[in-house]
């Protein structure tokens, strides 16, 4: 797996940036990009388990390592769902199970600075790398709103 870094500035506070990746309304249009229908089935509390998925309820089961209000929500990637189900590895989910996708936010003068930093398997690199900054830049306009 290899390390990729994303960044956007929002003319926003933190709070509010916060509220547009993680509020139940909002997280289906930023994630869209990856997969029509996407959302994240979770209590969104630290050490909790989370479910991203699509509308068809298929996708990957993690669990919240770390969450600090409106500053940092990371996740650990474990394995695959399927119909809402979780799956038992195998060796394609074994290839990246233990990934992790890490958000930071920090803020200064009213803008804040939006990172993600995660690890991704080779073979989805340039899918990653098309993707993440579309969703990115769905967070700023749906923020700067």
């Amino acid at each position: 797996m290899k390390k990729a870094k994303f960044t956007v500035s929002i003319e926003a506070p933190k709070e509010k940036v916060w509220q547009i990746l993680w509020n139940d309304d909002s997280y289906p249009k930023w994630t869209a990009v990856f997969s029509e229908g996407s959302k994240a089935v979770s209590d969104w509390n630290e050490g909790s388990k989370i479910l991203f998925v699509n509308e068809n309820n298929d996708g990957m089961h993690s669990i919240i390592v770390k969450k600090i209000d409106n500053e940092i929500m990371h996740f650990k990637h474990l394995g695959m769902v399927k119909n809402g189900i979780e799956l038992p590895q195998d060796e394609i989910s074994k290839s990246w199970s233990g990934a992790t996708e890490n958000y930071h936010l920090s803020e200064a003068n009213g803008t804040t600075i939006l990172t993600v930093e995660m690890d991704i398997v080779e073979e989805y690199s340039d899918y990653f790398n098309e993707k993440f900054p579309l969703a990115l830049k769905i967070v700023k306009e749906l923020t700067e709103i």
